[in-house]
C-alpha cells in the first residue's frame, strides 16, 4: 500500500539491549514496567512497539522466551499496537538466543540487522560513580572490542526460519552498505516487498547523525527499492529528535524510545518512553502530519494482524 502523505508511523523501542539501569531510572527492565511503558507509549501515539527483554532481577538483556512470556500477553491485552520483537538482542547473545523469542511467539514483525559492524558504546556511563548492578560497568566497557555479527548466512537463516510464521521484518540499516545487502536478498527473492527499512544514525560504528546522511540514505533507498518500501529513521542519543524530524519532513516514518536515547532534551533525561512519543507527535502535528494508527500501520506494512501471533 502507498503511504498516505499525511500519516507517520511512530515506532517506540521500549528498553533495548544497550543502555543499563544505572544510566536512567526511567529505563524499564521488569516485565511489569516494560508492559506498562509499552501500553503508555501506544496510548501516546506509537503504532509499533519494538521490544527486548531484561532479566527482572538484574536488568541485564536476555533472550529467554520465559521472560518475554511475562509481558507480551499483558501488552497485547492492553493495546492494539503492533508488537515487534528484536532479533538483534545484545552484544553477548548467540544468534540462537537472539532468535528464540521470535520463533516462540510468531510476532507480526521483528527486527533484522542487515550487516555486521563495530558497535560500541564504551564511553557511556563515564561520569557514573556508582552502579546498581555489578555487570553493568564491564558490559559497557567491553563494547569497545565488540563486533556485532550479522553475516549473510545469519540474515538468510532469519528469513528462512521465520518465513513460515508470517512475520515481516523491520530491516535495520546502520550504514549505506546495509541497504545494498537488503537489495541483494530482494534480488535473490528471499526478501519480499513491501520492505520496512529503519535507517539508523549516530551509533558509533555506523553512519553518523549528520542531516546530509539522512538525505543520502533516503535517496539511496529510493534508487534501490522505488515504491516497494516504507522508510523510517531513528537517531541515537543527541541525534534523536533532529534526525526523525527531518525524516518526517522527507515523507518518512520515525522511531523513538529509551533504547535509542535516554533523553527528552539537551541534558534532561526522559521520564518515560511515552514522553518521547508525545514529543514527536507534537512535532509532526506542527508539520500538518498525523500519527498513523496501528491498523493503518498494518495495512501499509502488509502485516498479518495481531490475532495471528502465538501469545
Amino acid at each position: 500500500m502507498a503511504k498516505p502523505k499525511n500519516k507517520v508511523i511512530i515506532s517506540c523501542a521500549i528498553t533495548g539491549g544497550i543502555h543499563t539501569p544505572s544510566l536512567s531510572e526511567a529505563l524499564p527492565f521488569t516485565p511489569s514496567d516494560i508492559a506498562q511503558q509499552s501500553i503508555d507509549a501506544a496510548e501516546a501515539g506509537a503504532a509499533i512497539l519494538h521490544l527486548h527483554a531484561r532479566d527482572p532481577e538484574t536488568g541485564a538483556p536476555t533472550g529467554s522466551p520465559d521472560v518475554y512470556r511475562q509481558f507480551l500477553p499483558v501488552i497485547k491485552q492492553g493495546t492494539d499496537a503492533v508488537i515487534n520483537l528484536t532479533t538483534g538482542g545484545s552484544p553477548d547473545m548467540s544468534p540462537e538466543d537472539r532468535l528464540a523469542a521470535a520463533l516462540a511467539f510468531s510476532p507480526e514483525m521483528c527486527s533484522l540487522n542487515m550487516g555486521s559492524m563495530n558497535f560500541s558504546f564504551h564511553g557511556m556511563g563515564a561520569k557514573l560513580e556508582s552502579w546498581k548492578f555489578p555487570w553493568e560497568q564491564q558490559y559497557i566497557a567491553d563494547s569497545e572490542k565488540f563486533i556485532f555479527r550479522n553475516t549473510f548466512a545469519d540474515i538468510a537463516r532469519n528469513y528462512e526460519l521465520l518465513s513460515d510464521h508470517g512475520t515481516r521484518f523491520e530491516h535495520e540499516c546502520y550504514d549505506i552498505g546495509h541497504l545494498y545487502n537488503l537489495a541483494h536478498f530482494a534480488d535473490r527473492g528471499i526478501a519480499k516487498p513491501p520492505f520496512f527499512i529503519q535507517s539508523i544514525f549516530g551509533i558509533l560504528g555506523g553512519i553518523g547523525g549528520d542531516l546530509d546522511n539522512v538525505m543520502f540514505m533516503r535517496r539511496t533507498a529510493d534508487r534501490l527499492f522505488g515504491d516497494d518500501y516504507v522508510w523510517s529513521a531513528l537517531g541515537a542519543g543527541k541525534f534523536q529528535m533532529p534526525v526523525i524530524s527531518q525524516a518526517a519532513m522527507l515523507g518518512g516514518n520515525v522511531r523513538v524510545g529509551l533504547e535509542d536515547s535516554l533523553f527528552i532534551g539537551r541534558g534532561k533525561l526522559a521520564s518515560s518512553n511515552a514522553e518521547q512519543v508525545a514529543k514527536i507527535v507534537r512535532i509532526i502535528e506542527e508539520m500538518g502530519l498525523e500519527a498513523a494508527t496501528p491498523s493503518e500501520a498494518r495495512e501499509m506494512l502488509s502485516l498479518k494482524g495481531g490475532d495471528r501471533v502465538s501469545f
